[in-house]
């Protein structure tokens, strides 16, 4: 593998091991990918008005959540199928979040389940919940996610329904996975990737196992779970997911003022502005773009996140200089698991540490409560 000294490196390497169809699936957004360019140009468009002839010869990039240190304020955030990439990548990114000392989110659509995680990978463990209609297998998994210690619980909420992901629909790939000319050409074309699923077998979403009897291999579960969102979710239900879990609840995908703060007053404990990496409502406002909005509404009764984008240390500074408390690290980390296992995932939050230390220091602050709103000229 060559050396890796960006994101854009280790994204490139995914993209010469895996299949199209594959990477595509992770690499895509929704439509006409709008709201995916969007994401990432909001970071490009903020510029920093550094501060000169300050001592940065030492800059801490620790912060503190929950009353807990994490090392930079960064959390590994829900991806779901990663096993596609690579087999074992959830375990792998989970490592290297715990080696770090960053908590790690795991998917409900994860290619590992909620204890194989807590056993491999002992950190600060949070778990994603994706609303499900059978609400008795979902309050099995939220338990699970209990007895096996995870601090906090995650909610996704911008999924009502799956977005329309069309290069998926011109790759072949579908749920659950059917067989074609074009996809087996581009499988073939990727002799160890191929080479790995045949001698280890297509992964499954364990998690999801006995949600749908029928299905047995990731494809056909991730089609399962797809049949059973469940749209009618509202307020009320995520009111008494809230009075049941005794932990750390997490609602991710708030894009609009009014619903964080309505969030706020029902006792969640934290809000990710989201917008899903663009791969759900194609022309939603880019979530840096939204995050003061909600910033403002929140008022500090909660720390807020904001992903989607993040590529490079010095968006983690833009993030918390426009009022974020950090930010949620996706295609990032994926890019250095599915490349390289947990190598790769390691060099990626490596990159990020090493360019936000840097993007510190060359614009004056010593530490991350020294980044607020005058580092930026626009």
């Amino acid at each position: 593998m060559n050396p890796a000294y960006a994101i854009a490196d280790l994204r490139a390497a995914a993209q010469r091991r895996l299949p199209r169809a594959i990477f595509d699936f992770f690499d895509g957004g929704a439509e006409d990918e709008q709201t995916l360019s969007a994401n990432r140009l909001a970071f490009q468009q903020h510029r920093f008005l550094p501060r000169v002839l300050k001592d940065v010869s030492v800059v801490h990039t620790n912060t503190a959540l929950f009353g807990q240190s994490m090392a930079m304020p960064a959390a590994i955030a829900p991806t779901g199928a990663l096993g596609f990439g690579r087999h074992g990548a959830d375990v792998a990114i989970a490592k290297a979040a715990a080696a770090l000392g960053i908590p790690y989110t795991l998917s409900s659509t994860a290619t590992a389940s909620i204890e194989r995680i807590a056993d491999a990978a002992p950190g600060r463990l949070w778990f994603q919940a994706y609303i499900l209609k059978d609400k008795a297998f979902l309050a099995r998994l939220v338990e699970r996610a209990r007895v096996a210690d995870y601090e906090a619980l995650m909610i996704t909420v911008d999924l009502p329904v799956g977005g329309k992901r069309e290069r998926d629909h011109r790759n072949h790939f579908s749920v659950p996975f059917r067989f074609t000319p074009k996809n087996v050409l581009d499988f073939a074309q990727k002799p160890a990737w191929c080479w790995q699923m045949l001698r280890q077998g297509m992964p499954v979403m364990e998690n999801l196992i006995g949600l749908d009897e029928q299905a047995k291999s990731a494809s056909s579960m991730a089609s399962s779970v797809g049949r059973n969102y469940d749209p009618a979710f509202d307020w009320d239900a995520l009111q008494r997911m809230r009075d049941a879990w005794p932990r750390r609840l997490i609602l991710k995908g708030v894009m609009h003022p009014d619903d964080a703060d309505r969030a706020c007053a029902m006792g969640c404990d934290a809000i990710v502005v989201s917008n899903h990496g663009g791969r759900q409502l194609d022309g939603a406002m880019a979530t840096l773009d939204a995050l003061p909005g909600v910033v403002q509404a929140v008022a500090q009764r909660v720390p807020v996140f904001v992903d989607g984008g993040v590529r490079r240390g010095q968006d983690v500074v833009k993030a918390l200089a426009l009022g974020a408390h950090g930010v949620l690290l996706g295609r990032a980390t994926l890019f250095g698991a599915v490349s390289d296992g947990e190598r790769g995932a390691a060099r990626a939050l490596e990159i990020l540490q090493s360019e936000l230390v840097r993007t510190m220091q060359l614009c004056g602050v010593r530490n991350v409560g020294e980044i607020n709103a005058a580092l930026l000229g626009r």
